[in-house]
């Protein structure tokens, strides 16, 4: 939805109300996008924050191959002669 800044000043309760349930606002000046009206996605606590990163740990170390080094890490990408296969 696009909306005039002066418009929006005597709807702007309205608007965010529309913003919090995903519609985006653009408020416009002289007909040209001024600012956007977005919901705050609320920041993740450190515990949770803590879990995603230990969970992507668990998963690197799984399927990381026994004894690959990364300096050997892109040898399946060439062949016997040293080229891309």
């Amino acid at each position: 939805m696009r909306i005039s800044v002066t418009d929006a000043k005597a709807q702007l309760t309205e608007l965010v109300r529309r913003a919090e349930a995903g519609d985006e606002i653009v408020l416009t000046r002289h007909g040209q996008p001024a600012a956007r009206l977005v919901p705050i996605v609320a920041a993740r606590d450190r515990k949770s924050q803590r879990a995603v990163l230990e969970a992507v740990r668990k998963s690197a170390r799984a399927k990381a191959a026994p004894g690959a080094s990364a300096a050997r890490s892109q040898d399946f990408l060439y062949g016997a002669n040293g080229l891309p296969e």
